[in-house]
């Protein structure tokens, strides 16, 4: 059986249920057949693979692979990950490296195929530790299906402070930011940017971003920002401005086991 997460109502109020409610939850869920089905089958057979050639061959493997670093939507682009984790990190023109999106470089560097001779999938307690990445992320995911508010409150409570920490200046932290769809969707929301924002140039785009954070946030920079205090203003703000914004409505848990997805 399926555990579905779900909250009752959006906005703050749903934001608050699910932080009173969240380790229950999350338990309920990763004992979920399915999710334990995916997971002992990971367990059991990434060892075994030597290449990004045989990962991205084995559809179970990759949908695993994919969901633990939020990118299930390119669990059909098999050449272009193949590319991603074949190319690595180590050389600047890598193809993780030139993406804006970094959670691909993320992804490349954890399995490790283009960067050392010994690939991650022969490490003892990798499988554990992607294990518990999908684990995280298919909860954020399995929520979004009654609420997409709360499964980008959850991707940004957990993102941001791993981008606010990395040793890169402002300026870089700003721009893997508005290359990262979830954590600039609550960046807008939260700062009252519009749709037609992402239009302006991007020179643009970062002045507007840092000097509305500096007017309502109080401060530019990202690791500030990331502190667990602002943090959460920041995101009990984007939930609040989501829910009137966009006249989100949360889906019945129920309804989205009936229609399957």
């Amino acid at each position: 059986m399926t555990y579905q997460p779900f909250v009752p109502t959006g906005g703050l109020t749903g934001w608050r249920f699910l932080q009173r409610t969240i380790e229950s939850q999350r338990a309920a869920h990763a004992d979920s057949a399915q999710i334990q089905r995916n997971l002992e089958y990971f367990r059991e057979n990434i060892g075994k693979i030597e290449t990004a050639e045989q990962l991205v061959g084995d559809f179970r493997l990759l949908s695993v692979t994919l969901d633990a670093f939020g990118l299930s939507a390119d669990v059909g682009s098999k050449f272009f990950i193949r590319k991603v984790l074949e190319e690595g990190t180590v050389e600047d023109d890598a193809l993780a490296n030139r993406l804006s999106d970094k959670r691909y470089r993320d992804l490349s560097r954890a399995f490790g195929f283009g960067d050392f001779d010994t690939p991650s999938t022969k490490l003892e307690g990798f499988a554990d530790k992607i294990a518990a990445r999908y684990t995280d992320r298919r909860f954020e995911a399995d929520i979004g299906q009654t609420s997409e508010t709360m499964r980008l409150a959850l991707n940004a409570e957990r993102d941001l402070p791993a981008l606010g920490a990395e040793d890169s200046s402002n300026r870089t932290k700003w721009f893997s930011l508005m290359g990262t769809a979830p954590l600039r969707k609550v960046m807008e929301t939260a700062l009252g940017l519009p749709k037609a924002f992402g239009t302006l140039p991007i020179d643009r785009q970062i002045e507007t971003f840092m000097e509305r954070s500096e007017r309502i946030l109080g401060t530019s920079d990202l690791s500030e920002i990331a502190a667990p205090e602002n943090l959460s203003r920041l995101i009990d703000r984007f939930t609040v401005l989501d829910e009137a914004g966009s006249g989100s409505t949360v889906t019945s848990p129920a309804l989205v086991l009936l229609r399957g997805f």
